[in-house]
């Protein structure tokens, strides 16, 4: 046990913030505890110095994406409205399209491997798709210039809007991270009321699951 002689007494233990746990009470003859000295966290004070930098991390870690995820919309409310610009630069709105089913898939980002994936299998579903009379649509955060070009390369027949602002993506509850957005999918029926939503969606086999999906409404 270490032991430090200080003004004829005798210290000893383990030293707890540079203090030595016990010391030696020539009066007892005996080893008692070092009294602990109140701090301001002791007596259950606490500076605004340490409630600002409490509140400015809370807000850091909200920007970071570390607070409550704001939830998807519920199935079988009206999807929200939105209005949009698509790789050719026209504008495309919900209520434009009502009538026909809608599946409006979000992506993380162009060109990326999963995200290519998910594309291609829309665009070689394109007859099962058309047959269930549904427009699928394409969400990123990407503009028209990354659109565009992606489109193109993959000779995608169905339209990317451009989400740059994430409001189509905030709308729907959809999670973004970074500038990505999650991977989910969001199936409205002609009425535009919201019936199915994938949370979860797997590339290779997400488009069969929409077929199946389509073929319920």
């Amino acid at each position: 046990m270490a032991r430090t002689r200080v003004s004829g007494r005798v210290e000893v233990g383990e030293r707890t913030c540079g203090l030595p746990a016990r010391v030696w009470d020539p009066t007892s003859r005996t080893f008692r505890r070092r009294p602990v000295v109140p701090g301001p966290l002791h007596r259950g004070v606490v500076d605004s110095g340490s409630l600002r930098r409490g509140a400015a991390l809370t807000a850091l870690l909200a920007l970071a994406g570390c607070g409550g995820a704001q939830a998807p919309v519920a199935v079988g409310q009206r999807a929200p409205a939105f209005e949009a610009a698509t790789q050719t630069g026209e504008a495309i709105s919900l209520a434009s399209l009502r009538g026909r089913p809608v599946v409006l898939y979000f992506y993380p980002r162009d060109a990326t491997p999963g995200c290519t994936a998910e594309a291609c299998a829309f665009r070689d579903a394109w007859d099962r798709l058309q047959a269930r009379g549904a427009i699928v649509l394409g969400v990123s955060t990407d503009d028209i210039e990354s659109h565009r070009a992606f489109a193109e390369e993959h000779a995608l027949p169905f339209a990317l809007l451009a989400d740059t602002d994430e409001a189509i993506a905030r709308a729907y509850g959809v999670p973004v991270r970074l500038g990505y957005a999650k991977r989910m999918t969001f199936l409205i029926d002609a009425q535009g009321i919201l019936r199915r939503v994938f949370e979860d969606v797997d590339p290779a086999v997400h488009v069969d699951e929409v077929l199946a999906a389509l073929a319920e409404l």
